[in-house]
């Protein structure tokens, strides 16, 4: 009898601390919750698993880690739930590494331990770490480790991330293996994850399985129609969603933006904000980006407006990349004054702060200051990425730098940067323009065979521009002859070998090319370009006639190739633009 009121004292006991634990999480009140710890600890109920298991949430919860493992280390006798606590502890507090050694150390991981590793590991854009986890639990392949909903949330996402689509199959596999159901936040989880791999028309097959759709459903299928470039079908279902939030119209506006389709892009924005919806930062950044691949700076200073009025972009971390998109935007719209302006103002700034205006001087033929805010970037400590090396080796290619683009190649491995295709490529096409063909051609022809950093499509292309400008035939026959490889169906490399071959008097040879891709049914896009003046746009292809001041325009382009003319020195290159001048006025 004693001893059965003993047990029943203690249980209530447990029961009524456990409830004051809660509450204690509930409220992050950790003061309090360190002084039920310590009357735990006198009273001998830490020793009791379930309350000290609530004692690591507890402070887990109230972001003391540190803690949280000194109450785990002191648990005599751990069971699942102690472990899986600490481990999902390490996860919400983004100690991913932690997290991985625990469940390395964990004697019996369940399928709850690794769900918890392979969503932090998610939410903290590890997807490839996430995949590994998932790939490690389906080894071991144990029936505790039956694939559930979470399991399936936190692939998917992974698969997503990392466009990795084989895995995604997997994982859709062995759903339908253990006979899993989609439900609601499943198969938006799958339709969102086929969208960013490019596999539309599955995440559709799935879309119209779906007994019950919400927002969200209808928006991944947005997406993944325009992570396909399917626009005409993402907008179709766009006007077909039951209801609209700022992430649907975000999702569409960033689909026009991404493939170049800035007015509508910008259209769309305006419905948005006719529509009562407040844009996110995404749809911000997008309309932007809009702005400054239609060049519209008239456009973007609009937006500009837009954003300080209602205080968005601030120094908060959440929106420094909108005042990064804005620096951007006014650098390669070519209004660098504005551009480091606001780069001035930041209070914060991260390295696309400064990769957006180091690459916006040398976009705009200012090599000289790029390479000095490259140089007080590497004096303040900042760690340059691949972007800020390229951006730093263009530069030196607007400016002629040869032997200082050759220490930024050297300096590269120095900060942990491999040289990529398109760090090779700006250096060949530096030799290029500086009269150093053959060094040039060097350099690519004698690469490694199969070496991706120097023999690929940049490096050759900008072989066969140099060949344009120097006249080298042969070498700009080797050139084309690899790019048609590497490229069958870029049009515009047979016509520069076309007009290589006209330029040298090599007609037959430009008529054989013409009549190839006459056959192989390709035909090159005009070249386009615009201006925004007094906010409105204007389009001009090659041998434009249909502009109604084309008479002025040809009267300014008559007067620039003659003044063209007179320089006894004149660079190689601008005697090429004169050529082509010249040739464009003859045809009228």
């Amino acid at each position: 009898m004693v001893v059965s009121e003993t047990t029943t004292h203690v249980a209530r006991a447990v029961e009524r601390l456990s409830l004051q634990i809660e509450r204690c999480i509930a409220g992050r009140r950790l003061l309090r919750g360190r002084l039920l710890h310590g009357h735990l600890i006198k009273t001998s109920l830490a020793v009791n698993t379930f309350l000290a298991n609530r004692l690591v949430e507890m402070y887990a919860k109230c972001g003391q880690i540190a803690a949280a493992e000194t109450a785990f280390a002191e648990i005599p006798s751990k069971n699942a739930y102690s472990w899986n606590t600490l481990l999902s502890s390490y996860c919400t507090a983004s100690c991913l590494d932690c997290a991985k050694a625990l469940l390395d150390e964990m004697p019996e991981p369940n399928i709850v331990s690794y769900n918890a590793v392979i969503s932090g590991l998610t939410h903290e854009g590890c997807h490839r770490e996430a995949l590994e986890a998932f790939r490690k639990m389906q080894r071991e392949g144990s029936s505790r480790l039956a694939v559930d909903k979470f399991t399936v949330v936190g692939v998917a996402g992974a698969c997503g991330g990392a466009v990795d689509l084989r895995s995604l199959q997997q994982i859709h596999g062995a759903v339908v293996s253990v006979g899993l159901q989609l439900n609601l936040i499943m198969s938006n989880a799958m339709i969102d994850a086929y969208g960013k791999c490019g596999e539309a028309s599955t995440a559709w097959v799935l879309f119209q399985r779906m007994e019950t759709r919400d927002v969200f459903s209808w928006t991944s299928m947005v997406g993944a129609y325009v992570s396909a470039g399917r626009l005409e079908e993402a907008h179709q279902l766009f006007d077909r969603m039951p209801t609209r939030n700022a992430v649907s119209w975000s999702a569409l506006i960033t689909g026009y933006a991404q493939h170049g389709r800035g007015d509508a892009a910008l259209k769309l924005f305006m419905a948005m904000l006719e529509g009562g919806f407040a844009p996110t930062a995404f749809a911000l950044v997008s309309a932007l980006s809009a702005c400054t691949c239609a060049a519209l700076v008239g456009r973007g200073r609009q937006l500009h407006g837009y954003i300080s009025r209602r205080s968005i972009g601030g120094d908060h971390s959440e929106n420094l990349f909108i005042q990064n998109a804005l620096i951007d935007m006014y650098a390669k719209c070519g209004d660098m004054v504005c551009a480091l302006k606001l780069f001035e103002r930041m209070r914060k700034r991260d390295i696309v702060s400064w990769n957006s205006l180091v690459t916006g001087f040398a976009q705009n033929g200012d090599g000289d200051r790029s390479l000095a805010l490259f140089q007080e970037m590497i004096s303040l400590g900042l760690k340059p990425n691949h972007v800020t090396f390229l951006s730093a080796l263009s530069a030196c290619n607007h400016a002629g730098l040869v032997a200082e683009a050759r220490q930024l190649l050297a300096l590269m491995g120095e900060h942990g940067v491999c040289p990529q295709q398109e760090h090779h490529a700006a250096m060949v096409d530096l030799l290029g323009r500086s009269r150093r063909l053959k060094e040039a051609a060097q350099l690519t022809i004698f690469a490694a065979p199969g070496d991706g950093k120097l023999d690929g499509v940049g490096s050759w292309g900008a072989i066969l521009g140099a060949c344009r400008v120097h006249g080298d035939l042969e070498l700009a026959r080797r050139a084309a002859e690899t790019l048609f490889v590497l490229e069958p169906s870029n049009a515009g490399r047979y016509v520069m070998l076309s007009n290589i071959y006209a330029a040298a008097g090599h007609w037959e040879e430009a008529r054989k090319l013409r009549k190839l891709m006459k056959e192989k049914g390709f035909k090159k896009e005009p070249a386009r370009s615009w201006i925004e003046v007094q906010s409105v746009r204007h389009d001009f292809v090659a041998e434009d006639t249909s502009h109604c001041r084309t008479e002025d325009i040809y009267r300014i382009l008559t007067f620039l190739a003659d003044h063209m003319k007179e320089p006894a020195s004149c660079d190689e290159l601008v005697g090429s633009r004169q050529q082509e001048a010249t040739a464009v006025l003859q045809c009228r």
